[in-house]
């Protein structure tokens, strides 16, 4: 970039697209009552409209980074953009769950493209070390503003205009990124000679999508239920083999012996699965359960999102200093004690007793999330950082895809009297989950 103002802009731009790929993880959940009322669906199609865009964006992260190394990441993140914002339209505009959940998993294949991409042309526009660590800490900021926003937004726009807007609102922005990007972005050739693993894409996307389906249906139909299992493991054995035939593979599989890399990476996919599952059944419990109106089930929620983006940077620092061991152990066992208290929440349950578990939830991944990030890029090569960081995201976002899937199966539909009975096994569930991960951590990390 040639000049200060040119670079800001970049900046802006980048964040711009940064923001509305995590704001659309949270945003829909406030969301889910409402398009279920309107589109007739149940907990299986609310769990889709929810994961179709998680398993799409895990899937891809990887491979996405890859064509943008290799055709230049300007022109990746700009058909990111279109394919998001067409993918936002055809949301807003759609008629059944099922078109929906067809275009919430373009959605993903759009974010996909924009993540790693943004990243990119920000670190080639801010080349020197001390101005592009600023950048990037904004870059981070925005990204963890958009957990808060996303339940406060999604609440107020439902209210005032309805479900739609939560897609529809994505256009105009993302029509003004496009501009930008194509004003400001330089236009840059690819600078890898990697090829890109279509075989590993292929064979890990559908053995995830696969395993997601058993799980979903594991209450529905028990048949299909062990058939999409069983197909999962074929594909995933597949995948495995070949990985290690593949010159370039999408995961080089000798990181995997590294026990700290995998242990960060479990332990980062147990951290959204607990979470966005749980969150998932919390936001059906708060609207259909309670009775509160989108509006006042996402300011409810604040509590909950507010640390994560407060605490970041604090965990973040102590992980510097003294090991991502100190931060994600403090951040999971307090995560575990905030969700275990969400057992006492009952039909009539006031707001005040809620409070306390959304607090400790919240200020416990606020400390884990820099911590697991650390932690697996710490434990590879510094050369190989970057795919350590996206290996990361992409299980978080894997794990909260099958965590949607799980615990909504478990909970089942809010209409049912067990519906409470089945929040609070996914809450012991998820604070077993998380004394589990503590214990790995201590066990595996290094101090």
């Amino acid at each position: 970039m040639s000049t200060r103002h040119d670079r800001r802009l970049v900046l802006i731009v980048m964040c711009a697209g940064y923001f509305l790929v995590l704001l659309d993880v949270t945003i829909v959940n406030i969301a889910l009552p409402s398009i279920g009322d309107e589109l007739g669906a149940g907990v299986r199609a609310l769990a889709w409209v929810v994961d179709a865009y998680a398993l799409a964006l895990a899937s891809l992260m990887l491979a996405a980074g890859t064509l943008g190394d290799l055709h230049g990441h300007r022109r990746i993140v700009l058909a990111g953009l279109g394919l998001f914002g067409a993918a936002s339209l055809g949301c807003g505009l759609a008629s059944t769950a099922g078109v929906l959940i067809a275009f919430r998993a373009l959605q993903g294949v759009g974010a996909a493209l924009m993540l790693p991409g943004t990243l990119a042309v920000i670190a080639d526009a801010y080349p020197e070390r001390a101005e592009q660590a600023k950048a990037v800490g904004l870059w981070a900021a925005v990204g963890g503003a958009a957990l808060p926003a996303g339940p406060l937004l999604g609440g107020a726009l439902i209210e005032l205009v309805g479900w739609r807007a939560v897609f529809l609102l994505n256009v105009p922005v993302i029509v003004a990124a496009i501009v930008g990007t194509l004003r400001t972005v330089s236009a840059a050739r690819g600078r890898s000679e990697r090829r890109l693993d279509a075989p590993g894409v292929v064979l890990g996307a559908s053995a995830l999508a696969l395993a997601t389906l058993a799980i979903v249906e594991t209450r529905h139909d028990g048949a299909l239920a062990a058939g999409a299992a069983l197909a999962a493991a074929l594909l995933g054995t597949a995948f495995v083999g070949a990985e290690r035939s593949r010159a370039d593979p999408m995961l080089p599989l000798s990181l995997l012996r590294s026990p700290a890399f995998t242990a960060a990476n479990a332990i980062a996919a147990t951290m959204n699965l607990a979470t966005l599952g749980l969150l998932f059944v919390l936001t059906l419990y708060l609207q259909d359960v309670r009775g509160d109106s989108a509006l006042t089930a996402g300011v409810a929620l604040l509590p909950l999102f507010a640390p994560v983006s407060l605490l970041a940077p604090l965990g973040g620092r102590i992980a510097a200093r003294r090991g991502p061991r100190v931060p994600m152990t403090a951040g999971l066992v307090t995560a575990a004690a905030g969700v275990a208290l969400l057992t006492s929440a009952g039909t009539h349950a006031s707001y005040l007793s809620l409070l306390p578990a959304l607090l400790l939830w919240g200020a416990g991944i606020g400390l884990l999330t820099p911590g697991v990030v650390a932690a697996a890029v710490g434990a590879v090569d510094r050369r190989r950082a970057g795919l350590a960081s996206a290996m990361s995201n992409t299980c978080r976002q894997a794990g909260g895809a099958v965590g949607i899937a799980g615990f909504g199966a478990v909970a089942g539909s809010p209409a049912s009297a067990g519906f409470v009975e089945g929040l609070h096994a996914v809450a012991v569930t998820a604070a077993g989950l998380f004394v589990l991960a503590a214990a790995t951590t201590v066990a595996v990390l290094r101090p």
